[in-house]
């Protein structure tokens, strides 16, 4: 992996630990492929920060198949983009700047739409019907959260 050498720069291994650290993190709390957590992490802690597909392959010990089909994924949600370098027909890889704010702000629009679900259970069970309780205490914690998060709004 290509990096900017200086004196406090973190050897290969252990910037690959934390790739696989981000993996996990991204299997454990999203079901995604371990690979697309480690693209994510490589593509956060690479100087520069953008690679090319065979950079990434190789960084990480993927298959170009494989690669190819992460790198479609995490560009289709917007989380990396495809940089162009002029004069070179090599496209490069990033993560967008923004990246965590839009997965953030996904889970919490999903979360969201829990609400209409909710209000559709409630008019099955009915305000105090069996179930109403439970679909009372989802909709609590789901407004707690989307309050707390238009209390608190990300800075880009």
């Amino acid at each position: 992996m290509t990096s900017r050498a200086g004196a406090d720069s973190p050897d290969r291994d252990e910037v690959m630990a934390w790739v696989e650290s981000v993996a996990a993190f991204c299997v454990e709390e999203w079901g995604l492929p371990p690979i697309t957590g480690r693209i994510l992490g490589l593509l956060m802690i690479c100087d520069p920060p953008e690679r090319s597909a065979g950079q990434i392959a190789e960084a990480i010990q993927a298959s170009r198949a494989s690669l190819t089909s992460n790198m479609r994924f995490l560009t289709t949600i917007g989380l990396v983009r495809k940089v162009r370098v002029p004069g070179d027909r090599t496209s490069y890889f990033r993560i967008e700047d923004d990246a965590w704010q839009k997965v953030i702000q996904r889970k919490l629009d999903g979360l969201g739409r829990f609400g209409a679900i909710a209000e559709q259970g409630l008019a099955l069970t009915g305000e105090d019907g069996p179930g109403a309780e439970r679909i009372h205490n989802a909709q609590r914690s789901l407004t707690w959260l989307r309050d707390l998060a238009d209390d608190h709004p990300l800075e880009p």
